[in-house]
């Protein structure tokens, strides 16, 4: 049997998972207006859902972040997307958020958040290319990595910073008062 405090912090878990998700999958949109990729490489993204998945990893925990990127990558692809798509994101998030959680679990408070933003969007981009091989059976595609690496490096310093400034902000308000972490 659970307690009434157990069953409330239950709730505004479930709440605030509801409320990133719902942003995430906004933030996608508005970035899929973005034409990046005629700039940079096909398929380039400016990684602004990644903004709410470390925030998310930041109050929460492993496996609530997982949860938010499935809820992501599934939600942004029905709307935006095709099954390739699907691939190429999931593949990018999972391994972008692998890193970025085992970076804030072994690093404590010696990785910032604009450093672990920066792992985890080079991470993203090595999963891509790592869909973008298995597809098309060959791992020419990795010619991107250089520029894919830059780009992860400038993508990662931006949603770094807007992280930092999110959950100080987030950090103050009395819903997110339960869920202040240790490591930060």
């Amino acid at each position: 049997m659970t307690s009434l405090a157990e069953e409330s912090l239950l709730l505004k878990k479930t709440v605030i998972l509801a409320i990133f998700s719902a942003v995430a999958v906004v933030l996608s949109l508005v970035e899929s207006m973005i034409p990046l990729g005629t700039f940079m490489v096909p398929g380039a993204k400016l990684g602004l859902a990644n903004i709410m998945i470390l925030t998310c990893l930041y109050f929460l925990n492993g496996r609530d972040t997982f949860l938010l990127v499935i809820l992501k990558t599934l939600l942004s692809a029905m709307i935006l997307g095709t099954f390739s798509m699907f691939l190429f994101s999931l593949f990018g998030a999972l391994f972008s958020f692998v890193v970025m959680y085992g970076l804030m679990k072994i690093s404590g408070k010696r990785l910032s958040l604009i450093g672990i933003s920066v792992a985890g969007g080079i991470a993203h981009n090595i999963g891509q290319l790592a869909a973008a091989g298995i597809i098309i059976d060959s791992l020419n595609i990795f010619y991107y990595l250089p520029v894919l690496m830059i780009a992860g490096v400038a993508t990662g310093i931006v949603v770094g910073i807007a992280v930092r400034y999110l959950t100080n902000a987030l950090g103050h308000m009395k819903m997110f008062a339960a869920f202040k972490p240790d490591l930060y």
